[in-house]
């Protein structure tokens, strides 16, 4: 009888991590017939790897555009509205007396 080879440490397919003495992948059933191979490794897939350039990957995602940002502030228009409620504040204030 040939002897198994030990799971990987994450699974290849679906990232998970394998249990030491695991027949399959407890979250997506892989094993070494159907998804792990001799190239497994125990790094856990979709990570970076050190050479991510993070920048790099915005510029590809999302072009050379930086977003538009909201300039901060209260716009004119609150401003315009707060100055007429403080005054009809002061109005009805003053012709109550």
């Amino acid at each position: 009888m040939p002897r198994r080879k030990p799971p990987p440490e994450y699974c290849p397919n679906c990232g998970a991590d394998v249990p030491p003495n695991a027949l399959a992948c407890p979250e997506c059933g892989s094993d070494h017939e159907t998804g792990w191979s001799d190239e497994a490794t125990g790094q856990r897939i979709g990570l970076p790897d050190d050479n991510f350039d993070y920048d790099e990957f915005v510029k590809e995602e999302f072009g050379e555009e930086k977003p538009q940002l909201r300039p901060r502030g209260i716009a004119p228009l609150w401003w315009f509205v707060a100055i007429l409620l403080l005054i009809g504040f002061v109005f009805l204030t003053l012709r109550g007396c």
